[in-house]
């Protein structure tokens, strides 16, 4: 005498739930690695604060003023006086835009001159980075 369990009759089906799982945890796998792969070429500065700081930084070339006035761009030390012809260099292929990061305690003076020397290099696009309030 043969005995059926039930099993020989149904078909083989594929689990929905830990297919579900298996996509979720891909899907976080990729978002962490798109964010780690996010590039900073500035050095670490205390930014000013405004209310209205958007930051758009995709391919860009970093200027860097530290609270001793040193300058740095892409965090490499330069003087002020070479500063918009290295910067012409950086970017003489492509529009990439220019953030100046400068610390609180840095001369506005500084800033003042150098935005002056990249605008009379042609350089146009050049923003000042700055972080957003908190309430």
């Amino acid at each position: 005498m043969k005995l059926s369990s039930g099993y020989e009759t149904k078909k083989a089906r594929v689990e929905m739930l830990p297919l579900i799982d298996v996509v979720f945890l891909l899907l976080v796998f990729f978002i962490y690695a798109m964010v780690s792969m996010v590039v900073h070429r500035g050095l670490k500065v205390d930014l000013p604060e405004t209310g209205t700081a958007v930051m758009e930084k995709n391919d860009y070339i970093s200027i860097t003023i530290d609270a001793d006035n040193v300058l740095y761009l892409n965090s490499e030390p330069v003087d002020a006086e070479e500063m918009a012809q290295r910067v012409l260099q950086l970017g003489k292929d492509s529009n990439k835009p220019v953030y100046i990061d400068g610390d609180q305690k840095a001369d506005l003076g500084l800033a003042i001159e150098l935005l002056d020397d990249l605008k009379k290099a042609g350089i146009e696009e050049v923003s000042f980075s700055c972080k957003q309030k908190t309430p």
